[in-house]
């Protein structure tokens, strides 16, 4: 696989608060990365500066080969990469397919494999509730429209911070399908949630933050095998 993003020495600052420090990261095209770490520990950050959120940060940030660090977020969205905030952030006046259809556009490539009809398919409840208003999704119906309108966008790379907090078990088991379904279309993703077991089935690597620094990167089974490192910065 391909570098699609490759993060060096990046730092990131809220005031005079500095949250990140010096983090490394690459991500190969169509690889998921689960990214884990306690409450407080830069992952939220992580995500927001790679979206260019964050007006403070430093270092380097190269997304199919060319430097974001500067870009604003709209222009790093065009380049391929859709973020899902913790939060999910629906329009809530508008409905179901306006939210999705607002975000529609070709990947950076022409592509459009992620149309309305196929959202739909992924999400069945969406097309079952595609008349209503945002507002009037349960917690996760809005978590799967989230998803849908950064599908919609046809990215290279999408960014998911807490992916099925605060759902029904039933309804977190549909998120962590529809996060196969994703990556068997070649998109990269990056998943924040605090359910390390799923984590640990879905990705190709962990990466665990502690404090705004990188303490271990490599496979699910590698790290399986350093329970002091999970009871330290996990308690699993």
């Amino acid at each position: 696989m391909s570098a699609l993003l490759d993060v060096q020495k990046l730092e990131a600052f809220y005031g005079a608060g500095q949250v990140l420090h010096g983090i490394g990261l690459s991500i190969a095209r169509g690889e998921q990365v689960a990214l884990l770490g306690r409450n407080g520990m830069g992952k939220t950050t992580l995500l927001r500066s790679l979206m260019g959120l964050v007006a403070d940060r430093r270092g380097q940030i190269i997304l199919n080969g060319r430097d974001i660090m500067r870009a604003a977020p709209e222009t790093i969205a065009r380049a391929g990469v859709a973020l899902v905030p913790e939060g999910r952030g629906v329009f809530g006046s508008l409905s179901v397919v306006e939210n999705l259809v607002m975000a529609a556009r070709p990947g950076i490539d022409g592509r459009k494999i992620w149309t309305l009809e196929k959202i739909y398919e992924l999400f069945p409840r969406l097309h079952a509730r595609r008349t209503n208003g945002g507002h009037q999704l349960s917690g996760g119906e809005q978590q799967m429209l989230t998803i849908g309108r950064a599908l919609m966008t046809n990215p290279d790379l999408i960014l998911i911070d807490e992916a099925t907090e605060g759902l029904a078990p039933l309804v977190a088991k549909d998120i962590w399908r529809t996060l196969g379904v994703i990556r068997s279309e070649g998109v990269a993703t990056v998943v924040v949630d605090k359910d390390f077991r799923s984590l640990s089935r879905i990705a190709d690597r962990m990466v665990m933050l502690s404090k705004g620094t990188v303490v271990f990167d490599g496979t699910p089974a590698a790290l399986a095998e350093k329970q002091d490192l999970l009871e330290q910065h996990l308690g699993v």
